[in-house]
């Protein structure tokens, strides 16, 4: 009897639990689009009746294809191993198609992150803003920033307890705003026929000036990109099922705003939004408080998101390591200091630069269409990896890019109107990991290596000569080489140069990250026994890497299996560990100026360096603890300067 996978059966799973999960965490930022979607198209401009009813047949439409096809029914399908992202589907399929794929996993990361920057501010300034229907003069800004401060301060603690009640607000939220929709919508339900495609063709027909506004409608498939990054919280048929609900009740808000729209044809919106509109005035007050409950949820959803998106990014080798905490039993769920205090910046700065929800959207548009894009360039080769005909992926593919690329040249007219601040971010998040990852190729490509072998019999002796003041007891040294063939010649240098390092036992430990989030396994190969070892940890993308607590555990099950003997060391009778003293080395690169590098991979370099003083420590990033590591320099030359003459003047 097959037994089917944990990952596969948890994706396949449907349960209520996952669906109140998937309502809580998946969908938060989707299922607060219709408070300034269409607030956004009509603000400050006459309501037409051929407009409104193509708003609304182009929304309809857009969350069939973007968000039903493409990421609930299409992307979905593109699990690695139970998780979702755009780094994980760059790491299921470059294993078909190469590593050249990283370029645009790189620029749809970095978009992605710019929308992390955009989603928060645009949210919870979209649900104060409901405010002013009973406040006109009232200056919200001091009050976003406050709960934006606030969110942002308690990330640091972990969502394990308030986590549990996403899903039941969430739920309130979608039925709340389905259920004012639909008693808007009763009193004229003639704007169903909206839903017709029809609509949609006379909207850009009747001026094509219309077009433009395809930026702002864009925004009713916001989300749709974390959708799929979330998809290892809840599993993918969970996501599916909700889904039905949700964009149920997505229809019905818009629909009941539309109907709004058609009572007041002729009219100019001005100072309250359309969904805002159609709440009675019996719940307005509860309907701004789970308004506003309901963003911030949707933000911590996608901080989160961010979070786990830079943990996959720094695990592939396309960011630059840094701090990574666990702050709760949660599996996956992780805290990046760094990165929660820097979106907490960028989300103030959007605030206090544009100050209202409408002005936003134009930043935030372009960065989820360009995400969209990339996404769906790399799902074209997931296709082909999984042989499907050539023609549907002509077909699928270019369905959605011909979409894409209409709604990112409508948001490309707001460009000057703040679109550009999404380009300046993207930009510069990418131009930073594709340094880092340039980086990392050019001194990987120059790193010289030697055979362990053909120095075995000198370390063997060094580990005896009892002449020599030993160093340790276990020598660990970490390699970038996954073979015991083709070890780094700093490493030996290190041993055997100026005063060798006698150690009863040398390691060598290569630390491998796999394409899979959570695998954590060990491989040894005995090169000689109770002497040298080469050492294999393989570590999934999401699991802490606590080098020193799993070394030990290794050194102990080695013993069990008689592998390895450390009884006979004399130390030990005054040491209460039984596996001796362990000292880790870590040997750490500098660019020498003895380099004669062209210009380009001179300023890749010295970047490069940049970005590494600032990045967290090795003994952080590897989980080890400080006392026992040593950290040597030692310099990198890539391309040696010629050697002068040097004249002797003294003869």
């Amino acid at each position: 009897m097959t037994t089917v996978p944990t990952h596969q059966s948890f994706q396949n799973r449907i349960t209520v639990a996952g669906m109140l999960v998937a309502t809580g965490i998946v969908f938060g930022d989707i299922g607060t689009s219709p408070l300034y979607t269409q607030d956004s198209i009509f603000h400050n401009r006459i309501i037409t009746e051929t407009v409104a009813l193509g708003t609304l047949s182009a929304i309809f439409w857009t969350l069939t294809f973007q968000t039903t096809l493409k990421y609930v029914l299409l992307t979905l399908q593109a699990d690695n191993n139970g998780e979702g992202g755009i780094f994980s589907l760059y790491a299921l399929i470059r294993r078909y198609w190469g590593r050249w794929l990283i370029i645009p996993a790189i620029a749809g990361g970095a978009f992605l992150m710019a929308d992390g920057i955009i989603t928060p501010p645009i949210s919870v300034t979209s649900a104060m803003e409901g405010i002013y229907a009973i406040k006109p003069d009232l200056n919200i800004t001091p009050f976003v920033l406050g709960i934006l401060v606030l969110l942002f301060v308690f990330q640091q603690f972990g969502t394990e307890k308030i986590g549990k009640v996403f899903g039941p607000v969430m739920l309130v939220w979608f039925t709340f705003m389905g259920a004012i929709g639909f008693l808007a919508l009763s009193h004229n339900f003639s704007v169903l026929k909206a839903l017709n495609p029809y609509y949609t063709y006379r909207f850009f027909a009747e001026s094509p000036e219309n077009f433009w506004l395809l930026g702002s409608i864009f925004l009713c498939s916001t989300g749709a990109e974390a959708l799929y990054s979330d998809m290892g919280h809840c599993g993918k048929n969970n996501i599916r099922i909700s889904w039905i609900y949700i964009k149920l009740m997505l229809i019905f808000s818009y629909a009941g705003q539309t109907a709004w729209l058609i009572q007041h044809v002729g009219e100019r919106v001005t100072n309250i939004s359309p969904f805002y509109a159609i709440v009675p005035h019996a719940i307005y007050i509860p309907a701004l408080i789970i308004a506003t409950l309901a963003t911030i949820i949707a933000s911590q959803a996608l901080i989160s998101g961010c979070f786990t998106l830079i943990n996959e990014a720094i695990r592939l080798d396309i960011w630059p390591r840094l701090q990574v905490a666990f702050p709760g039993r949660i599996k996956g769920q992780i805290y990046i200091p760094a990165i929660n205090w820097l979106l907490m910046c960028g989300c103030l700065g959007m605030v206090l630069h544009f100050k209202e929800s409408t002005k936003m959207e134009a930043a935030f548009g372009l960065s989820v269409t360009l995400t969209m894009l990339t996404t769906t360039f790399l799902i074209n080769f997931y296709l082909y990896a999984k042989r499907v005909p050539i023609i549907f992926i002509v077909l699928i593919t270019g369905v959605f890019l011909s979409i894409e690329i209409t709604f990112l040249i409508a948001n490309l007219q707001k460009l000057y109107e703040g679109g550009w601040i999404t380009i300046v971010i993207g930009s510069c998040l990418s131009a930073l990991m594709v340094v880092w990852w340039s980086g990392k190729n050019i001194k990987r490509h120059i790193t010289e290596r030697i055979n362990l072998g053909d120095y075995l019999p000198k370390l063997i002796h060094l580990s005896q000569d009892a002449i020599i003041p030993k160093y340790c007891t276990n020598l660990v040294y970490l390699t970038t080489s996954g073979s015991a063939k083709q070890i780094e010649k700093t490493i030996l240098k290190s041993i055997l140069s100026g005063i060798p390092k006698r150690a009863d036992v040398y390691w060598f430990l290569h630390v491998n990250i796999t394409d899979e989030p959570f695998t954590l396994e060990y491989s040894v190969q005995t090169i000689a026994k109770n002497e040298v070892y080469f050492l294999t940890f393989n570590m999934g993308f999401r699991v802490a890497p606590r080098i020193d607590y799993y070394f030990r555990k290794v050194i102990c099950d080695l013993e069990k299996t008689n592998e390895l003997d450390l009884a006979l060391r004399p130390e030990l009778s005054y040491q209460d560990s039984q596996t001796g003293d362990i000292r880790f080395v870590l040997m750490n690169s500098f660019l020498s100026f003895d380099n004669a590098l062209p210009f380009f991979q001179n300023m890749i370099m010295k970047l490069y360096f940049v970005i590494k003083r600032l990045s967290v420590r090795e003994d952080l990033n590897f989980g080890l603890d400080r006392s026992n590591v040593v950290t040597e320099n030692y310099p990198l030359i890539i391309r040696p300067v010629e050697s002068p003459t040097l004249i002797r003047t003294d003869l």
